[in-house]
């Protein structure tokens, strides 16, 4: 039953196939996958998993809304829907936008539609398990994209994290359109926090060959290093590089944090 007495319809489930292949994809959102007679999402994200039986309706990257409008209305036809992201579908990706929706529709369109949402795992859980565990204290995520908030935004959020110590996750770092805003934010973090604050660059993580991951300080990165498909990560002032024999540097944050005083 729905949740206003009446009859289900249909099923959406907002799936996360994580950051890659499919040894990323959990096996909740293997079953969803399996059980939807319909695909919706971005073109490169479909092909990744779609089978013989699926029905695949595949739109660009930026008509979240209108995607989510019709998965809605195949859904309330009595398809069972999974509306496809990369990565965890809550984090800067569909499941807001499906809720966008239902908020902004008329009270019984899709009153009979049960909605879900199956976790992924996401770009900034992929790229910390690459280098160890730099968010292993506080940390907080901040999309670089003013597609839908301001930039001064952006800008206030960056500095009230970098002032709160926070190690940062940044999705969206860098875009044809946007060529600058990526070496502004590590900007306003290095005046808060020195150029010997650590930052990684991981790129395309999963993906084979394609994938880099490049450590590095505020006063030395490159921006121009990163591109659409990297996670940046900015440490705290406790992240550390931790060195093994074999070569290989690990990133951490120690759950532990030293008081002001004692610094």
């Amino acid at each position: 039953m729905s949740g206003d007495g009446g009859p289900v319809v249909g099923r959406l489930s907002v799936v996360g196939v994580g950051p890659a292949g499919p040894e990323w994809i959990t096996p909740e959102v293997a079953a969803r996958l399996e059980a939807a007679t319909d695909l919706v999402g971005y073109g490169p994200y479909l092909e990744r998993i779609a089978g013989a039986h699926h029905r695949v309706h595949a739109s660009d990257n930026r008509e979240e809304l209108a995607r989510a409008t019709h998965a809605l209305d195949m859904a309330a036809e009595g398809r069972d829907v999974a509306v496809v992201s990369g990565g965890d579908p809550g984090v800067f990706a569909m499941a807001a936008a499906v809720f966008e929706a239902l908020e902004g529709a008329q009270p019984r369109r899709w009153a009979g539609v049960e909605v879900d949402v199956a976790p992924g795992v996401s770009a900034m859980q992929a790229a910390a398990a690459r280098l160890g565990a730099p968010l292993g204290n506080d940390f907080c995520v901040i999309s670089l994209s003013d597609n839908l908030k301001p930039w001064s935004l952006i800008q206030r959020r960056v500095r009230l994290a970098a002032e709160g110590d926070f190690a940062m996750a940044f999705y969206n770092p860098i875009s044809r359109a946007r060529p600058w805003q990526l070496g502004e934010a590590l900007g306003i973090v290095r005046e808060v926090q020195g150029p010997d604050t650590l930052v990684v660059l991981a790129t395309a993580v999963g993906r084979g060959e394609r994938e880099d991951v490049q450590i590095s300080t505020l006063g030395e990165v490159d921006p121009a290093a990163a591109n659409m498909s990297t996670l940046v990560i900015v440490g705290a002032a406790s992240t550390r590089v931790l060195e093994r024999p074999s070569g290989r540097r690990h990133v951490y944050t120690p759950r532990y944090v030293e008081s002001a005083e004692s610094r």
